[in-house]
């Protein structure tokens, strides 16, 4: 049987249970898939062998640790500098990065998107700038501290009081603010000179109105919160639990048919 999980910092939220347990199910697959509360990431890798995890995905905020840990890493893993998805074989961890893919899919329906701001500068954010980027789609990254700027030396990036080009085609917001919280990612007065130029909005967190989600269709953009990306992003990680690469259509329909459950 195999045993997997979802590790984070907060993680009761967490829908990948759900979501894998019943594709697990419908495929006739031998194994259960928990969540589990990890608050030190320097424990991260003696946890999963601790805890006899055949697999985990990582969600904030670990996403970095968990390629850091990994004895092999993916290409497109090292190339985003993050992973989120970590498979055990024969005592090895194995880093790989669903979550590139996965925003892709979610913003299939935003036509034309030629610049990209993303808010934040942590591992989803590296996902999301590398993703953008492979589309010929030019990406800025705007953050509340220089120190995790660092990562993006590949893109421009600046503090948000540094700002100075406000037009941007697609917002995205991939910081935790509204999670814990109802705040924005940044000053209100900054967001709203960039949501008014903008066409489309992007919310990483789901299942809930974030202040975010908010301004940005008071300003009548189009959005999207999560919900599409956590699910496309499970099907590929589930791919590689299970080394299974031709059910892509059942597994994605036993996980909507989770996410549709309240």
């Amino acid at each position: 049987m195999k045993f997997l999980s979802v590790i984070g910092d907060p993680i009761s939220h967490s829908k990948s249970p759900r979501m894998h347990n019943n594709a697990i199910k419908a495929l006739g697959l031998d194994g259960i898939y928990t969540r589990y509360h990890l608050k030190n990431a320097n424990l991260l890798r003696e946890k999963i062998f601790e805890l006899g995890f055949s697999g985990v995905n990582i969600t904030l905020p670990f996403k970095e640790k968990a390629l850091e840990l990994a004895d092999v890493k993916d290409d497109f893993a090292q190339n985003i500098g993050s992973a989120n998805t970590l498979c055990v074989k024969e005592n090895k961890i194995y880093a790989y990065n669903t979550d590139a893919l996965g925003f892709l899919e979610a913003i299939r329906e935003f036509k034309g998107i030629e610049k990209a701001l993303i808010l934040g500068a942590g591992g989803t954010a590296l996902a999301l700038a590398y993703a953008l980027r492979e589309k010929g789609i030019k990406v800025c990254i705007a953050n509340r501290s220089q120190e995790r700027l660092k990562e993006f030396s590949a893109y421009e990036a600046y503090l948000y009081e540094n700002l100075k080009d406000f037009d941007f085609d697609l917002v995205v917001n991939a910081t935790s603010a509204g999670l814990r919280d109802e705040n924005l990612p940044c000053d209100k007065e900054l967001l709203d000179r960039i949501l008014a130029r903008s066409k489309f909005a992007f919310e990483v967190i789901y299942g809930k109105e974030t202040p975010f989600l908010t301004l940005c269709k008071n300003y009548n953009l189009k959005t999207k919160d999560g919900l599409d990306m956590l699910l496309w992003q499970g099907v590929f990680a589930f791919e590689f639990f299970f080394d299974t690469y031709n059910q892509r259509e059942p597994i994605k329909n036993a996980m909507w048919q989770a996410l549709r459950v309240e």
